[in-house]
C-alpha cells in the first residue's frame, strides 16, 4: 500500500518536494558533505561593532490602532503620559421602531480590557488583567465629540484614508481643536481603578457572565433625547448620516496628585459598546414590562491621542558614529536605527572594501557578479546583546523590544522561522525576541539584557546577496500584532530615515535606555556576535 501510494502521488508535488529539499540544502551542502561525520571542523564566534543611534520621534499616526491606551502612566526615567481617546459609534440597526410609551431604563457603557481567566470557583470566573500600567486610581470624563471624523483625505490625490496623529494633528499645520470634542459631559467618573471581577448581568431570569470591563452607566435623559426620540428621523437611517449627526465620543483621562495609571482597552471586542436597555407597558393580560434594547458598537475612526511631559528632552542622535546610550519610549517617544557593517552594502568599486563586503568574504565565496557560489563557514547563531543602564531604568523597562526593517517595514527573516503564542503573547516568539533578562525573578527586578537572535536575517544577507538595510529598534507591547501590520506614519517624516512606527510600540507606554555602541563601558558595548562553524585545515 505504501508504495501504491508513492506511485499515485501527483508528478508536480514530487517535483516540489525534489525542489524544496535542493533548495533547503544549497546553503551550506559543500560544507556539510565535508564536514559531516568527521573531526576536521571547528566552532567559533567573532563579535562584531554594530552603529546605534536615537531617533526621536514626531507625532506618531494613532488611527486604525487594533486597540487603544487611555489613562495616566508616569515613567520614572521619561515622565509622564497621558492617553485619551475619541471614537465614532454604529447602531446595530438603522431606522429602528420603538414600542409606544417606550422608556429608557439604563444606559451602559462597556469596554472590555485584556485578560485572562485563572480560575473558577464556586461559579464565578477569576481573572487577572493585561497590560495595566501602573495601579493608582484616575478621573475620567467621557464627552460627545462635536468633530467630525472623516475617513478620506480631501486634499489627498487619490482620496486616501485621513491619517490622525497623537497631537491631534491632520497634518502639520492642522490641528483638530480640542474644544470641540469636548462637548456635553456624558459620564464624570472620580477616583477609578481598573477591576479584575468577572461581571454578572442579569437579565430576567438569566444571568450572564462576561470577562472584566470598564462598565458604567450614563445618564437616560441624553440618549433618550439622541436616539429614542430621532426614531423615523434621517439620523438613524444610515451609517453616514448616524456619524455625521452624533459624531462619536471622547474619553479624558485625569492623573490624581500626579499618579495614575493606564490602560489598554478591547474597543474592537464584540462586547465593546454603549447599549440603551429600555421597557414598554405590558400587552394584553400580561402584567410585565416589556423590555428591549438599543445597541451602538464602537466603529468607524478612532484616535489615540497622547499628551507627554517629560522629564528631560530625548536627543537627537548621531547616525555618523552612534550614541552613547539608546533611548527607547513607547508612543509618541522614541525608537533606535541600527546599521550592521557600518550600514554598507556592496559597492561597485573594485579597488576598495567595504566592512560588509569583508564580512561576506569571509562567510561566502561569490561569483564575479557577486553572486553566491558556496559557503567557506556555516552560521549557527546571530544575535544583537543590548544591555541595561541599570543607572536611570528602575525595573520599570518593558519586557520585549522589537526589531524590524526600516526600509521595506517588515518584519525580520527570523520573525516567520516562530509560530505565534496567542495565549500568552509575552512568551510569544522568544528565540528571535528574547526576553528582558532580569536580575532576579520578580517582574519588576532590574533589567539586564536583551538577546534578538538575528540568524535567519545574517543568513539571507550571505546566501541571497540582500541589501544591508538599517534596522529598527521600538519596545512592545505585543510583538505578535507585528504579524501581516502595517507600520503606521510618523507626521513630517519626508526627509527623516524612519517613515513609519511599529504598531505594538504605539501602543507602549514604557521605556527603556540601553548602552549604545559608542560608551566607554566596554562590558556593556552593543554588539553582533556570529557563531559558526568552518573547517579546520
Amino acid at each position: 500500500m505504501k508504495n501504491k501510494k508513492i506511485a499515485n502521488t501527483p508528478v508536480f508535488l514530487l517535483v516540489a518536494l525534489m525542489t524544496l529539499f535542493i533548495a533547503c540544502d544549497k546553503d551550506y551542502v559543500s560544507l556539510d558533505s565535508e564536514i559531516s561525520g568527521q573531526n576536521n571542523f571547528g566552532v567559533s564566534d567573532t563579535k562584531y561593532e554594530v552603529t546605534a543611534y536615537t531617533n526621536k520621534l514626531n507625532p506618531v499616526q494613532t488611527n486604525g490602532l487594533p486597540s487603544n491606551l487611555l489613562g495616566y502612566y508616569k515613567d520614572l526615567v521619561y515622565g509622564s503620559t497621558t492617553a485619551n481617546v475619541v471614537t465614532q459609534l454604529a447602531p446595530t440597526v438603522y431606522d429602528p421602531i420603538f414600542p409606544d410609551e417606550v422608556r429608557v431604563d439604563s444606559v451602559v457603557l462597556t469596554i472590555p480590557y485584556f485578560s485572562k481567566a485563572t480560575g473558577i470557583t464556586d461559579g464565578v470566573t477569576t481573572y487577572a488583567l493585561d497590560s495595566i500600567y501602573g495601579s493608582s486610581a484616575i478621573n475620567l470624563k467621557v464627552y460627545e465629540n462635536t468633530y467630525f471624523l472623516r475617513s478620506f483625505d480631501p486634499n489627498s490625490q487619490f482620496n486616501s484614508p485621513q491619517k490622525y496623529f497623537s497631537d491631534r494633528s491632520l497634518s502639520a499645520s492642522t490641528q483638530i481643536p480640542l474644544t470641540s470634542l469636548r462637548g456635553t459631559v456624558l459620564e464624570s467618573i472620580t477616583e477609578f481603578t481598573p477591576s479584575n471581577s468577572e461581571i454578572a448581568q442579569k437579565i430576567g431570569e438569566e444571568v450572564t457572565r462576561t470577562a472584566p470591563a470598564l462598565r458604567r452607566k450614563m445618564d437616560t435623559e441624553f440618549w433618550n433625547n439622541k436616539i429614542i426620540l430621532k426614531e423615523g428621523g434621517s439620523e438613524l437611517s444610515n451609517l453616514n448620516n448616524f456619524q455625521n449627526y452624533f459624531r462619536g465620543v471622547y474619553f479624558e483621562a485625569e492623573a490624581i496628585n500626579d499618579n495614575g495609571s493606564m490602560m489598554l482597552l478591547n474597543f474592537a471586542s464584540s462586547n465593546a459598546n454603549i447599549t440603551l436597555y429600555y421597557s414598554s407597558p405590558p400587552t394584553g393580560t400580561a402584567t410585565e414590562r416589556v423590555n428591549g434594547s438599543y445597541k451602538l458598537n464602537f466603529a468607524g475612526n478612532r484616535v489615540n491621542f497622547f499628551e507627554n511631559d517629560y522629564s528631560f528632552a530625548i536627543p537627537q542622535g548621531n547616525p555618523t558614529t552612534g550614541d552613547e546610550k539608546l533611548y527607547l519610549k513607547g508612543g509618541q517617544g522614541a525608537m533606535a536605527v541600527i546599521d550592521l557593517f557600518g550600514g554598507t552594502d556592496i559597492d561597485n568599486d573594485l579597488g576598495t572594501i567595504t566592512p560588509f563586503e569583508e564580512f561576506k568574504n569571509a562567510y561566502v565565496e561569490t561569483d564575479t557578479e557577486g553572486k553566491f557560489v558556496r559557503a567557506k563557514r556555516m552560521i549557527n547563531e546571530a544575535n544583537l546583546v543590548f544591555f541595561v543602564d541599570p543607572t536611570l531604568t528602575q525595573g520599570q523597562e518593558p519586557d520585549r523590544i522589537y526589531i524590524y526593517d526600516i526600509k521595506n517595514n517588515t518584519t525580520l527573516f527570523d520573525y516567520g522561522f516562530e509560530s505565534a503564542d496567542k495565549v500568552s503573547p509575552n512568551d510569544s516568539r522568544t528565540n528571535h525576541l528574547g526576553k528582558l533578562k532580569r536580575d532576579g525573578d520578580d517582574k519588576n527586578a532590574q533589567g539586564i539584557k536583551y538577546k534578538i537572535r538575528i540568524t535567519e536575517h545574517i543568513k539571507n544577507l550571505l546566501l541571497r546577496d540582500s541589501t544591508n538595510v538599517s534596522l529598527g529598534l521600538a519596545v512592545s507591547t505585543n510583538v505578535n500584532i507585528e504579524d501581516g501590520a502595517t507600520p503606521l506614519s510618523i507626521l513630517s517624516a519626508d526627509n527623516q530615515p524612519v517613515k513609519t512606527v511599529p504598531v505594538s510600540a504605539i501602543l507602549s507606554p514604557k521605556g527603556t535606555v540601553l548602552y549604545g555602541n559608542n560608551t566607554t563601558n566596554e562590558d556593556k558595548k552593543l554588539y553582533l556576535e556570529i557563531f559558526y562553524t568552518e573547517p579546520n585545515n
